[in-house]
């Protein structure tokens, strides 16, 4: 990773190449207690912040006030001044019954993605139980704001709905506005449980349908069907729009890198290293290590030789932060020209490496 003298950090050294790192899993949450409107709120965050300290090197951990808010300048100096990420990925997670104003809503995050608009992507979301308003609110979010994808959390609670599939009939119809409105990049969580909610409305089963119904739109699969990686491979070598996001796969590297190895050399065999796209999951993990643990984790030789599949440095490229860039029609040589001189690489001393011919030096 390059730093200068203050520990301000920029675009990933590895073996002398630059890796543009485009986080393409990030929030902006508030789950103070006086937000919280249902016990399942307070069981949300613990259970997030079980999974941030199981997780997090020891000297990185943040106390669990800090956790449940922790606002939007640190968000930005996290991300980009003491990070390796160049841009990131705003998916919001509503959770209304849970929290009074939304755990972390698209219009939360719409003030940081407008303010720093070449650094951020502002997706929103849609949930099928809300009907007819539901459309008219995923109008509303592209005519505003015009998002380019939607983050859909199929085991979010609405009132005695505990959950709902991408497969029925009337999230069809929302899949069908999101194709009308140009809106491509589906991401739906489909990942490990979370107090209180239900394991299986987070079955990965529903995207195969889908995912083959809608051919022009990608489907991302957040946190690679963990712990259902069997199933989500499976599906996915057979539809070619399907991704896999590494949130919670990712952190393994820093504490089970035999299991990491074994998650990557699975993606990378089953989808190729076009299909597999890096999200840090902030703030349950920051990036300010973990892209770190990512890029420099090693396969075993045992997996390389069983899989025929390799880490290597054009594989990085591509996983963290080419692969997205192109679902997400992003010129990443145009915004390295950018960022010599934007908001964020003026007030943390950016403005020299990303304005530099040849890579800085790892600071090993």
């Amino acid at each position: 990773m390059w730093c200068d003298n203050d520990v301000h950090c920029a675009m990933y050294q590895h073996n002398g190449e630059e890796i543009f790192v485009i986080d393409g899993h990030v929030h902006l949450w508030d789950a103070t207690e006086e937000n919280i409107k249902h016990d399942g709120g307070e069981e949300f965050i613990q259970c997030f912040y079980d999974y941030h300290t199981t997780f997090t090197p020891e000297d990185r951990q943040w106390s669990i006030d800090e956790y449940r808010k922790y606002g939007a300048d640190r968000m930005v100096e996290d991300l980009f001044g003491n990070a390796a990420a160049d841009m990131a990925i705003f998916q919001p997670t509503y959770l209304t019954d849970f929290y009074e104003d939304g755990f972390n809503t698209t219009e939360q995050n719409a003030e940081l993605a407008t303010e720093h608009p070449e650094r951020f992507v502002l997706n929103g979301t849609f949930d099928p139980r809300d009907g007819e308003e539901g459309l008219e609110y995923l109008e509303e979010l592209h005519e505003k704001y015009d998002i380019p994808g939607v983050k859909l959390y199929t085991a979010e609670w609405r009132g005695e709905s505990k959950g709902w599939r991408l497969d029925d009939e009337e999230a069809f119809r929302f899949l069908e506005k999101c194709q009308e409105l140009g809106i491509e990049n589906i991401h739906a969580h489909k990942g490990p449980t979370i107090r209180p909610l239900n394991r299986d409305a987070f079955d990965v089963a529903d995207i195969d349908d889908a995912a083959s119904s809608f051919p022009e739109l990608n489907f991302v699969v957040e946190h690679v069907g963990l712990p259902r990686l069997d199933d989500f491979c499976w599906i996915a070598a057979q539809e070619n729009n399907v991704y896999g996001g590494l949130a919670v796969a990712a952190p393994f590297a820093q504490n089970r890198p035999g299991k990491f190895s074994e998650i990557m050399s699975e993606l990378l065999w089953w989808l190729g290293e076009d299909r597999v796209l890096f999200g840090s999951d902030y703030a349950l993990w920051n990036p300010d290590w973990l892209v770190e643990e990512v890029i420099e984790a090693e396969l075993t030789q045992e997996h390389r030789a069983e899989y025929g599949v390799e880490w290597d440095t054009e594989t990085k490229k591509k996983v963290m932060g080419e692969n997205i860039a192109d679902l997400y029609d992003i010129d990443i040589e145009t915004k390295r020209r950018e960022f010599r001189d934007d908001e964020i690489s003026q007030e943390f001393g950016l403005g020299d490496h990303y304005a530099s011919e040849e890579p800085a030096a790892a600071d090993d």
